[in-house]
């Protein structure tokens, strides 16, 4: 069956029989034998793969990285451009040198190891209240002031220019002399709640101007105990800097130079306190180096008070960050020593 299929087929186109069977060999063999014979003679040879003659072992690592390397369309030219398309040409300069880790020529140390601290405290419960005094030492405030950085001088600049716009200068003027009244007043109701150890007056609760503020810290006030100072020069006998201190008493069973403030935006973090850690580092360590001074702190805490009596932000400065801020505070005092 298959043969006579196979005949008809060929059958259909003349000359295509007689051409198969005039081969010598074909000529009495069966037709599909010859068919596979056809099919050896036309079929395509096997290319031979040039590499398969190298010496294998000889050659073995350099045959592997010739047969296994595939190309790529990228070149490091090519990479170039499309970035250069995408991203735009690459900033031709320097990488930011990284600033050098600065340490205090005059390496003062925080705590006073020469300071003897007597066995049994004053006889008086009253904390110490010392006048400051005009002399020609500078103030911690004006020591920050005049070497702070340019970047933080722009954004006080830029706020005041600000203010100044919406306010107008008489404004403006008028509105700085509100919040040092206020921060005055706050401060002195502070004051008289510690020395009587009770609440502030009905007048001093009723004041709009301090009432927020004394709402805001009233949580604080639970964890402060033991007052020691309260708006209190001193006076680092070695440095030669002086300032006034808000308070020196007990948060939580640490004693610290306590520093309040006020504010109208929240201040969660302490670094957005600017330089208030510096003041306070410094107010340390002139109590430990001031002989009016029978102890010595190592610890502080920063109070961030708000207008409208939402809860105060404290926040508590550990000996070592303390003392971290202790040795910027000497460059600073450095920098200013050298500019004047």
């Amino acid at each position: 069956l298959v043969r006579m299929k196979f005949l008809r087929l060929l059958s259909r186109k003349p000359g295509k029989l007689g051409m198969l069977f005039q081969i010598p060999f074909c000529q009495n063999q069966f037709p599909y034998l010859c068919l596979a014979t056809s099919a050896c003679l036309y079929s395509k040879k096997k290319k031979v793969n040039s590499y398969e003659q190298v010496d294998q072992e000889k050659y073995k690592n350099l045959v592997y990285s010739v047969t296994s390397y595939k190309t790529s369309a990228q070149t490091p030219e090519t990479i170039l451009e499309e970035d250069n398309l995408l991203y735009g040409p690459p900033d031709k300069h320097r990488p930011p040198v990284k600033a050098e880790r600065k340490t205090p020529k005059n390496c003062v140390p925080l705590i006073n190891p020469k300071k003897r601290i007597p066995l049994l405290s004053s006889e008086s419960n009253l904390p110490m209240k010392i006048s400051l005094q005009k002399t020609k030492m500078p103030s911690v405030t004006r020591i920050l002031q005049q070497t702070m950085s340019p970047q933080q001088a722009f954004y006080l600049e830029r706020w005041k220019q600000k203010m100044i716009q919406e306010l107008g200068k008489d404004g403006f003027a008028e509105y700085t002399k509100n919040l040092f009244l206020q921060g005055e007043l706050f401060h002195a109701a502070l004051e008289s709640i510690f020395l009587s150890e009770e609440e502030a007056t009905k007048e001093q609760r009723e004041d709009v101007a301090i009432s927020g503020y004394l709402s805001s810290v009233q949580h604080v006030l639970k964890d402060v105990s033991e007052v020691k100072a309260l708006e209190s020069a001193v006076q680092h006998e070695t440095l030669q800097y002086l300032g006034l201190v808000d308070c020196v008493a007990k948060y939580r069973g640490q004693l610290c130079v306590i520093d309040w403030k006020t504010s109208e935006k929240p201040k969660p973090f302490l670094k957005n306190t600017f330089d208030n850690p510096l003041q306070v580092a410094a107010y340390i360590g002139a109590i430990n180096h001031d002989a009016n001074y029978d102890f010595q702190v190592s610890c502080g805490l920063i109070v961030v008070a708000y207008k409208n009596g939402s809860p105060a932000h404290p926040h508590f400065m550990d000996p070592d960050l303390c003392l971290q801020y202790w040795n910027k505070w000497l460059l600073r005092l450095e920098e200013y020593m050298d500019k004047n």
